[in-house]
């Protein structure tokens, strides 16, 4: 037996902790080929949709939420991997449409798991987790897309993905602007490395579609008029980077910055 969190939605949504033995394991994940104990996880933005259920993000029924963990190999029928082997789970659906990471057991495709590398622990990777790992996705896009100096706009900054951000952006040498709505966490933000911290009023209303010029680059987690206020703000030729919607899944922007500035826009996924 092992513990999980558990979801069903039949006459009513329901969330507990439940004993759950391996039988139900198999059988709620037919495909799968690993079992893992799983040692770590984290709770997402996605995570706690799903724990309250106040946006469909489960799609099967019943559910073990949980967008990532990671553990150790019980057993597998992959040649991929051996028992004993230390793994870390992301994305695939897990939390959604298959049964994820908040489980003291997990089963899953082995070409879903990734090996973690000494000297790196699963508690390493936890800590670093869904967030640090969409964090370091979308700096690379910016350097990818040849952002390399500037004030650099982070926002939903005092978050997991905005707080990464920040700490990774700083240690390449950008200059970091960070966004947040609790300013009472100024400084633990310039200690990650921002030089400056604004309020996310500045950005969080509806603005005019092209504004004064002020970012190189712009990682958002936000989305709505935040990203639509951050992307009439970039400079000639600047790049936003999107990996969330706390604010919302809306973009009410135009096209101006785009052809007028010659800016980018793009788009990180990080559960796939």
């Amino acid at each position: 037996m092992f513990k999980a969190i558990f979801l069903t939605k039949a006459d009513q949504f329901r969330a507990e902790v439940r004993n759950l033995d391996d039988a139900e394991l198999e059988a709620n994940t037919p495909e799968a080929d690993t079992v893992v104990d799983i040692e770590f996880s984290t709770i997402n933005y996605k995570d706690g949709l799903a724990l309250t259920n106040k946006s469909p993000v489960v799609r099967k029924w019943p559910m073990v939420p949980g967008v990532d963990c990671a553990g150790v190999v019980v057993s597998t029928t992959s040649s991929e991997l051996h028992a004993g082997d230390s793994v870390v789970l992301n994305g695939w659906g897990a939390g959604e449409t298959m049964w994820g990471g908040l489980a003291q057991r997990g089963r899953y495709r082995a070409d879903q798991l990734v090996r973690i590398p000494a000297p790196l622990t699963t508690h390493d990777a936890m800590s670093i987790g869904t967030a640090g790992y969409t964090a370091m996705l979308a700096a690379m896009a910016l350097a990818k897309a040849g952002i390399a100096s500037g004030d650099i706009l982070v926002t939903g900054a005092s978050g997991g993905v905005g707080s990464f951000a920040v700490a990774i952006l700083a240690k390449r040498g950008y200059r970091v602007v960070a966004s947040t709505g609790k300013l009472a966490e100024a400084d633990y933000l310039r200690e990650l490395g921002a030089s400056d911290v604004v309020d996310r009023s500045e950005l969080s209303a509806a603005g005019k579609p092209l504004q004064k010029e002020r970012w190189a680059g712009v990682i958002d987690s936000v989305g709505s008029h935040t990203l639509a206020n951050a992307c009439a703000q970039l400079l000639r030729g600047g790049v936003a980077v999107a990996c969330g919607l706390a604010q919302g899944m809306d973009f009410p922007a135009t096209v101006a910055p785009f052809i007028l500035r010659g800016a980018s826009l793009i788009g990180v996924d990080s559960v796939m």
